[in-house]
């Protein structure tokens, strides 16, 4: 899972805005990830984002593992295929 924003609401306290992230491709659609995409180190395997699985979760506290992040420019990506995806 791979959050992308944790926007504070005045009603709802925070959400954090999150994408799902598979080793395998479904769609065309998704997004591969490279190596030079992590800030961290990669994850294990080559992984993709599949920008029609949104979900958001209420509590940053859900959030078991941090493993690695992305670098700016590549979560901007993932968040500009996510809005494209779902506004077509």
């Amino acid at each position: 899972m791979l959050v992308l924003g944790a926007p504070q609401f005045p009603n709802h306290g925070v959400q954090l805005i999150t994408v799902l992230i598979s080793t395998k491709t479904y769609h065309e659609e998704s997004l591969t990830l490279r190596d030079d995409d992590y800030k961290g180190e990669p994850l294990g395997e080559r992984s993709h984002v599949l920008p029609w699985s949104l979900v958001t979760l209420n509590s940053a506290s859900e959030v078991k593992f941090h493993m690695t992040s992305l670098v700016d420019e590549r979560t901007e990506d993932v968040a500009t295929q996510v809005i494209n995806y779902i506004s077509s």
